[in-house]
């Protein structure tokens, strides 16, 4: 499965590599790909391990609005 997250408030590199590495730690996360400039983040991944809610959980933990 692959899945496009919106993600507010990621303005460098290090930003990045927060969602990023958040995302990549969770189970059945296959890839992230982040694009700063458009505030998205593109994953794949397996939907029987892992779900859209944990994801945006992950990434909200690191301090970023996941938008709707």
């Amino acid at each position: 499965m692959q899945t496009t997250l919106a993600v507010r408030g990621m303005t460098c590199g290090h930003c990045e590599k927060a969602v990023k590495g958040s995302l990549e730690k969770l189970e059945g996360v296959k890839g992230v790909e982040v694009h700063l400039s458009a505030g998205k983040v593109d994953v794949s991944y397996d939907d029987a391990e892992v779900t859209i809610a944990e994801m945006r959980e992950a990434i909200e933990e690191q301090g970023y609005d996941v938008v709707a």
